[in-house]
């Protein structure tokens, strides 16, 4: 049987249950490809999701334990079953694992080649892993829900994280004028990243900075959201990731109010490495550490500020 390195948990829980052990090595099944990671990327809150540790997104069903978490990834392909055209052996790729699903944070996974793409050419794997979950979220708000259109006026709460980050790239990118909140000493990088006003949340009250905004991509929830109907003009959108909006307050006024959960999607992958390829989206990473290290990294995500994604750097 041929092994691998992986970090795993056993039980359900947080950080304090993942250890980097030898497992044995996964092999792709009908319509999929094994993949040798490269690099791989945290999501904040993984820990907690109940499809993380079942095989549905309620949470329904057996355990599916022992878990490798991570499940954003760039590697190479290793192999794939015979049915399998693209990619090919040998290629460079990049994607996001569904969740009910082994993660990243190991020397090899399989997943389904439907839900991978090409790579960016121009980043390393370390910056391409910390891309999929973030950027796809980014972009399934704003074009597949907001349906943003050039000129029109985003308003990004939460923009200097790892989703943020992109969310106020990829709007920039697509011709939208962008404001942001975000923490005081993160104004600047905000601004570097294409948005033309940064608000620290903290101390001004967005509410006196912005009016009549055309699309809120909410990454905040809570009180910042019930915040934000105020400032959506007639007809305006307000999407979250975060926390489903309050569909009385849409009504009352006269906006809409969307909620989704980010999805695997090919075709976006490759938009997206087309920006960056194109010099219009960065990666923005806070820090790369070995798997071995990958416990300290979600122990991070839980306790410490960070600016970007967190990164375990697999293999060369």
């Amino acid at each position: 049987m041929s092994t691998m390195y992986a970090v795993r948990a056993h039980t359900r829980g947080g950080p304090e249950q993942l250890v980097y052990e030898q497992v044995p090595r996964p092999e792709p099944g009908p319509g999929e490809v094994l993949v040798a990671v490269k690099a791989a990327s945290m999501t904040p809150h993984e820990l907690t999701w109940p499809e993380t540790w079942t095989h549905s997104s309620d949470g329904s069903g057996p355990e599916r334990t022992p878990i490798i978490p991570s499940h954003e990834f760039s590697g190479v392909v290793a192999a794939s079953r015979a049915e399998v055209q693209s990619p090919t052996e040998g290629e460079a790729v990049y994607g996001l694992i569904p969740f009910t699903r082994d993660g990243a944070a190991a020397e090899y996974v399989t997943l389904p080649a439907a839900v991978v793409a090409a790579k960016p050419a121009t980043v390393d794997h370390d910056h391409a892993a910390a891309l999929p979950l973030s950027a796809l979220t980014a972009w399934q708000a704003l074009v597949n829900h907001a349906d943003l259109q050039p000129g029109q006026h985003v308003l990004v709460q939460g923009g200097a994280g790892g989703v943020g980050s992109q969310v106020v790239q990829i709007a920039a990118g697509l011709g939208a004028r962008v404001s942001a909140t975000a923490a005081a000493a993160d104004l600047e990088f905000v601004k570097g990243l294409g948005a033309e006003q940064a608000i620290d949340y903290a101390h001004d009250r967005f509410e006196d900075h912005v009016r009549d905004v055309d699309v809120v991509i909410d990454l905040v929830g809570g009180v910042t959201q019930s915040r934000s109907w105020s400032v959506l003009k007639a007809g305006g959108i307000l999407v979250s990731p975060a926390t489903p909006p309050d569909q009385q307050e849409a009504a009352r006024h006269d906006a809409r109010g969307v909620y989704f959960i980010v999805a695997p999607d090919q075709n976006a992958l490759r938009s997206i490495a087309e920006l960056v390829d194109n010099g219009r989206l960065k990666p923005v990473v806070d820090r790369v550490l070995p798997l071995t290290e990958t416990r300290s990294g979600y122990e991070a995500l839980e306790t410490g500020k960070h600016r970007g994604k967190i990164v375990v750097h697999v293999a060369d």
